[in-house]
């Protein structure tokens, strides 16, 4: 599924709850801009606080996984075949080591907790610098104070609230009840979010410096938030078709 092509109406039926979730968290920001008077601030606040979530479930997921050898063979069929013997016979005792990667969790999940959160607090401070009190370039320097002062607003924190509930929608129906978590292992979880999280949250980063720029006029906001929920639902839903077919998870 490219990122770019809209989800079809299979598609969203294969996944109706996590979807319907995804998309009612994502309409507590679109109500902030029409009826709150939200700023660019309060929107790439809420969805760098939604990076945060996606890392802590993430660490969930790792130290919930339990790989089936045989499904997780059945992924890498196809490379298998197209292997030279000696790299086959590698790749086979891989897949095949299901205690091995049960132990694995032990090093992935803490590696995970540190590299992902060192890339929130980069991004953190992007946001607080460019579209803080004072930016751009002139705010806080300190995600951690930047987010502490911000969740003090009743709707910004109902926000937050709503993006980590419709995650934990999607790991309960998604990972542990479509059998993802018998499907991936722990290295390929480590990388899992980036794909998703990079790609969607630099563009919202740039976008809403170029809305702030601007005045952040109404209508460039509400572009903005219907931008990224339109992308983040195909996103979603290529994640977890990757995650419960037969070809290996990519960095999605």
């Amino acid at each position: 599924m490219h990122p770019l092509q809209l989800p079809t109406a299979a598609q969203l039926e294969n996944h109706r709850w996590s979807v319907v979730s995804l998309v009612a968290a994502n309409v507590i920001p679109l109500a902030g801009v029409l009826l709150l008077g939200w700023r660019v601030f309060d929107v790439v606040f809420v969805y760098w606080l939604e990076n945060v979530v996606i890392g802590a479930i993430n660490v969930l997921k790792i130290l919930t996984c339990s790989p089936d050898p045989g499904l997780v063979a059945q992924r890498y069929a196809e490379r298998l075949a197209s292997l030279p013997p000696e790299q086959r016979e590698q790749l086979e005792k891989l897949t095949a080591g299901g205690a091995a990667w049960n132990a694995s969790k032990l090093f992935f999940a803490p590696f995970f907790t540190v590299h992902y959160g060192l890339f929130c607090f980069v991004h953190g401070v992007f946001v607080g610098v460019l579209a803080g009190e004072g930016g751009p370039l002139g705010g806080s320097m300190n995600p951690f104070g930047t987010a502490i002062e911000a969740l003090q607003s009743p709707a910004l924190l109902v926000a937050a609230i709503g993006l980590a509930a419709s995650h934990l929608v999607s790991y309960f129906t998604n990972y542990l009840g479509r059998g993802e978590y018998r499907r991936l292992t722990p290295p390929e979880l480590m990388i899992a979010p980036y794909g998703r999280v990079v790609v969607l949250h630099v563009a919202i980063v740039l976008s809403g410096f170029f809305v702030m720029t601007l005045g952040s006029p109404v209508w460039l906001l509400l572009l903005l938030v219907i931008g990224k929920t339109l992308f983040d639902l195909t996103l979603h839903l290529r994640e977890h078709e990757r995650g419960a077919g037969s070809k290996a998870l990519g960095a999605s």
